[in-house]
């Protein structure tokens, strides 16, 4: 469907004639255009990753700084040795062992890509997802795609369609509609440009899985501890996932984080401002009529994380607590994301 500011695609139609549109869409990357599609992770806003124009138009449709880098979609593993070189004996590890899927690489840029899209960097991300409709659009468009979230610059990515149309038509060419991600969290990132593997952003894939793989240590990016480091990592270099809500991370043990939260709650007139906890289901007793549901643990945490910040938009409420998560590594890169939505403001 064409309105008067960009197509769309509702992938839930007849195959025939999804093929059909997801052709027009993929002429569009020819191009030079943009297009927003779904991945297992989050909705990703795409052009051509070669094109150093298309490139400027993801960070103009996003508001983005120029000098965060991009990811590189692929669909074939041989386009690993055209986007990059100096590949390791690790590296090629990891892909095997983990493409297509939520883990993108860091390495050593070859002459073909673009200094737009890498921020300015020698170095390119490179991952290959897993979502269908994204293999078959970067197969059909027969190029590899820069792709960053697709929501404004510093908003709370994009998981569920709704949010597409209203945040990105004018901004795009064409937007493509289907499922919630899978996921709900943006791929881990490591820097394999050096002897020592670095996770430069926790995702779903793990330090301890990536560990068992390799056969070694991984190290983590110091910048993920101390904030006043400057992070590699595409997405991860300013201000990130905020609603418009305040957001207040909650910390401490399960009974420290009920007296704080019950705390809190007294203090306010809640006829005059609008307050909700955000634990998960089996904690929301506690905190009625103002809880809302993590879910049911970690991983459906992660999954409905973004969802959550933008529906707390959308009821115009202005003040949201979330109890902390500490049950494990997709625990650790949830909080990672959650931090900062809040600004660093924690309790």
């Amino acid at each position: 469907m064409k309105t008067n500011r960009c197509m769309i695609i509702d992938t839930s139609k007849d195959e025939l004639e999804l093929d059909k549109e997801l052709k027009i869409v993929a002429n569009m990357l020819k191009t030079g255009k943009t297009v927003v599609f779904p991945t297992e992770t989050v909705y990703g806003l795409g052009a051509n990753a070669l094109d150093p124009m298309a490139a400027k138009k993801i960070y103009k449709a996003k508001g983005r700084p120029s000098d965060n880098p991009l990811i590189v979609h692929i669909s074939k593993y041989d386009d690993v040795d055209f986007l990059a070189k100096d590949i390791s004996d690790d590296a090629r590890v990891l892909i095997k062992a983990f493409w297509p899927g939520p883990l993108t690489l860091i390495l050593n840029k070859s002459d073909k890509v673009p200094l737009e899209t890498t921020g300015g960097l020698d170095t390119v991300a490179i991952r290959m997802p897993s979502n269908p409709i994204a293999r078959k659009l970067i197969d059909l468009a027969g190029l590899a795609i820069a792709a960053p979230s697709a929501n404004i610059s510093g908003r709370p990515s994009i998981t569920s369609s709704k949010y597409l149309i209203e945040e990105l038509c004018e901004r795009v060419d064409a937007i493509i509609i289907s499922d919630d991600s899978e996921i709900g969290l943006e791929s881990t990132v490591i820097d394999m440009t050096d002897s020592v593997a670095v996770i430069l952003r926790p995702g779903k894939i793990g330090k301890s899985e990536i560990e068992k793989v390799l056969n070694k240590e991984v190290k983590l990016d110091p910048s993920l501890k101390n904030e006043r480091l400057a992070p590699k990592s595409p997405g991860m270099k300013y201000k990130h996932y905020s609603p418009k809500a305040s957001v207040v991370v909650v910390t401490g043990s399960l009974d420290e984080m009920r007296d704080k939260l019950l705390s809190k709650l007294s203090d306010y007139d809640h006829d005059k401002i609008k307050v909700r906890v955000v634990c998960l289901e089996n904690r929301m007793g506690l905190y009625e009529p103002y809880s809302v549901s993590w879910g049911k643990d970690s991983l459906e945490a992660a999954k409905n994380l973004f969802k959550i910040l933008r529906n707390m938009d959308d009821e115009k409420i202005e003040l949201v607590y979330f109890e902390s998560l500490s049950d494990g590594e997709i625990s650790e890169a949830v909080m990672n994301r959650l931090i900062k939505a809040a600004g660093k403001q924690v309790i």
